[in-house]
């Protein structure tokens, strides 16, 4: 089925239903190892805006394969569990992470644009730890009582799936903190819906006292078109700054020559490349594992490729340690 969502006060088209999903394309389920078991666990959601983007007939596009669910999400893979990056003993209490010195993330809604497929909170426990809107008040008295903390890192879900009404109080409630000095938002939203950047939105972030920086989440050069180019733009000529992360995925972005394209489609719009992530072993992301030994040939082959402020930083994340890890050669 195709629901209309409300988002941000406008109206959003997203699918629900792969197999309706599939007939838009001009797939069949025997051309996409489609699995009902796998929504099950872990539901299926992709706005038009990303759909229009995929090549129709193409079953390994690589849009596509970021958020079809197949049979190898149900297998179960020795080293792949439920919380590879061990969250749940990193919460300060519900809804409250606190893992790196100086900084707080707080999860704000369990809500995202789109599903894709190697999310390393796919089988976050959002309702049994009461991630909910009503716990944001109770963390930011948190954050405020700890004056080591100066930046507040919002993220979720998707914290731009908030309304704009509450992403305004909850920036309001921010700004009350007089040691906080910037504010990171990690979101899909500029590039899956980009009609989410509406005038009012920005006009919200133009109005804050913080220091906005915004993480986006590109994983190959196709997912910008002219619809989000546009809102792009808006976010950038109101200075804020932004940062790509993308995760090497098998299949998807697994070679230099993606990798180059995509850095050299981010610096056309303004967008800086951050971290090149190695997959999280998440349980049901197997299937798109780039092993250590082929993700540190494919760096090679990109470092040699591009000037150095287009290279993003090639990265794993450890439980337990300070920061991300660079992945050594």
């Amino acid at each position: 089925m195709i629901p209309r969502n409300k988002t941000g006060n406008q109206t959003r088209t997203y699918f629900t239903n792969p197999l309706e999903l599939l007939e838009k394309l001009h797939l069949t389920a025997e051309q996409m190892p489609f699995s009902a078991e796998a929504i099950k666990d872990f539901h299926f959601k992709v706005p038009m805006a990303y759909v229009d983007k995929i090549q129709p007939g193409t079953p390994d596009d690589p849009l596509l394969r970021q958020i079809f669910p197949v049979h190898q999400e149900v297998e179960l893979v020795p080293g792949y569990i439920k919380d590879p990056l061990d969250e749940a003993n990193s919460l300060s209490q519900p809804g409250l992470l606190q893992k790196y010195h100086g900084r707080a993330l707080l999860l704000v809604t369990p809500a995202c644009a789109i599903n894709c497929r190697y999310c390393f909170r796919r089988h976050y426990p959002y309702e049994d730890k009461g991630h909910l809107w009503k716990q944001t008040a109770q963390n930011i008295q948190l954050i405020k009582d700890d004056l080591s903390i100066s930046e507040v890192i919002l993220s979720g879900g998707d914290p731009l799936s908030l309304s704009d009404s509450k992403f305004k109080e909850l920036i309001t409630m921010l700004q009350t903190i007089p040691h906080l000095k910037r504010l990171r938002i990690h979101t899909r939203f500029p590039v899956v819906e980009p009609e989410r950047i509406s005038d009012k939105f920005l006009n919200i972030l133009a109005a804050s006292q913080l220091r906005i920086i915004m993480v986006l989440h590109i994983n190959h050069a196709q997912e910008i078109g002219s619809d989000n180019q546009k809102s792009l733009l808006k976010l950038h000529k109101q200075q804020i700054t932004l940062l790509n992360q993308s995760v090497l995925l098998k299949g998807i972005n697994d070679n230099a020559d993606t990798l180059a394209a995509l850095s050299e489609t981010l610096i056309d719009n303004n967008i800086i490349p951050y971290y090149l992530h190695i997959l999280d072993k998440i349980q049901g992301s197997a299937h798109f594992e780039v092993t250590d030994f082929d993700a540190k040939i494919i760096y090679q082959q990109l470092k040699s490729r591009l000037s150095g402020y287009m290279l993003p930083r090639l990265v794993r994340e450890i439980p337990g340690e300070k920061s991300k890890t660079p992945v050594t050669f």
